[in-house]
């Protein structure tokens, strides 16, 4: 399965900046030996039931030391026998854009 989500404390820097936070969650995923990817509002892992919702929980628990309250977006991509799917949804966007599919009209 791919997870896709995106935690942060309630409370910020005087600037708006939960970049530490967001730091130490990704430091999680990335201790996790998880598959995974970050761009600019998500961080995706790859795994099973269990490993994923754990990185997740410990993720959690490592964004609340930055305040009292905890926010957690999550998306989940459910499809049991496939892996390698963090790479492979976007390969097969890229060959079918390659390739002019074009939306119907």
């Amino acid at each position: 399965m791919l997870v896709a989500f995106s935690v942060a404390p309630s409370t910020s820097t005087e600037q708006g900046s939960v970049h530490d936070a967001v730091a130490a969650a990704v430091q999680v995923v990335r201790d996790s030996g998880l598959p995974n990817q970050t761009d600019s509002m998500f961080t995706t892992i790859e795994g099973s039931w269990d490993e994923c919702l754990a990185v997740v929980k410990q993720a959690c628990e490592v964004v609340g030391r930055f305040g009292p309250r905890v926010s957690l977006v999550l998306k989940a991509d459910i499809r049991p026998g496939f892996s390698g799917e963090l790479t492979g949804k976007v390969e097969r966007l890229e060959a079918a854009l390659n390739r002019g599919a074009a939306p119907i009209a």
